[in-house]
């Protein structure tokens, strides 16, 4: 993507390393407090963990099995791939320290990984467990990559986040305090925000010592509470259009250097029931950016 539009991830990524890198999602087996009782027994109203993660993340085969099997897939079309392990399945911080620190340096061992991505949520971090953390950037590439969702804590509690605004602040500047590059993540179009709220948002994200932000839209998917609050309910939902609008408008208000590495989330069709936009990933974002040149904005440009 054009960097002079936004900061894309492609060409960031590009600058860390000489070769071509991938992730590889793996499921580490780890739970979360929203689903083990220790917050909630229900989990986020939005969340199942099977709309993005690959078939071959299954914790029963083991880290270097999921890694292996990444591998084989990607390695058809580029032999020379070097991989990210990208724990990415539910909170990938939340378990004793060794246990922590015996996965991740299991999924490193594995040949042609350079580095990791860590999934989580703000309240599944431990001063000890960043401190670890903080060793291993040192020898290595890691990102800490945070759930935050919304800025609104009447949001959060709306779609049983089981923490708050603050929370996800507090840990991305500890995170950030360490040196180790740290991500966020935010669904735009939750039940209760306007388009208007969520265009307000992006000045206190960009606020945030974030490296890297993944943006997506609200999806409905089947199974969850929140299908059921829709589908009993419904409330309003993006179209294509409206949500490139919105984008655009967030995007104009973040900082230049912040890394945006999506807007987009694509679930299994027979997982989704709204909205079926009927677009693939990067025919939105080449749309996006079509519209950006349109507009004649960019990234930052009303910060």
């Amino acid at each position: 993507m054009n960097p002079q539009l936004y900061n894309d991830y492609g060409s960031w990524i590009r600058s860390q390393f000489s070769f071509r890198v991938q992730k590889i999602s793996i499921d580490g087996g780890f739970s979360c407090p929203n689903r083990d009782g220790t917050v909630s027994a229900g989990g986020c109203t939005f969340c199942d963990n099977r709309t993005f993660n690959p078939s071959y993340c299954n914790p029963a085969k083991g880290i270097r099995e999921q890694i292996q099997t990444g591998k084989d897939f990607f390695a058809r079309k580029y032999p020379t791939m070097r991989y990210l392990a990208y724990f990415q399945a539910y909170s990938n911080t939340y378990a004793p320290l060794d246990t922590l620190r015996r996965r991740y340096e299991e999924a490193l061992s594995q040949d042609g990984v350079v580095g990791i991505v860590i999934g989580t949520r703000p309240d599944c971090v431990t001063e000890e467990t960043l401190d670890y953390l903080e060793e291993l950037s040192r020898r290595t590439f890691v990102i800490v990559e945070y759930g935050i969702e919304s800025v609104d804590n009447a949001t959060l509690k709306r779609i049983n986040r089981g923490h708050t605004f603050e929370c996800s602040r507090d840990a991305i500047i500890a995170t950030h305090e360490r040196g180790i590059l740290t991500g966020g993540h935010i669904i735009l179009g939750l039940p209760g925000e306007t388009a208007e709220d969520n265009i307000r948002q992006a000045a206190e994200i960009s606020a945030l010592p974030l490296d890297i932000l993944k943006l997506h839209q609200l999806q409905i998917i089947r199974g969850t509470q929140l299908a059921e609050d829709y589908l009993s309910n419904p409330f309003k939902l993006y179209t294509a259009d409206e949500y490139i609008d919105v984008c655009i408008r967030y995007i104009e208000r973040l900082r230049k250097d912040l890394v945006l590495e999506r807007f987009v989330s694509q679930s299994p069709a027979d997982m989704l029931i709204a909205p079926k936009w009927g677009i693939k990933n990067h025919e939105f974002t080449d749309r996006l950016v079509n519209e950006l040149k349109r507009r004649r904005t960019w990234q930052g440009r009303l910060l």
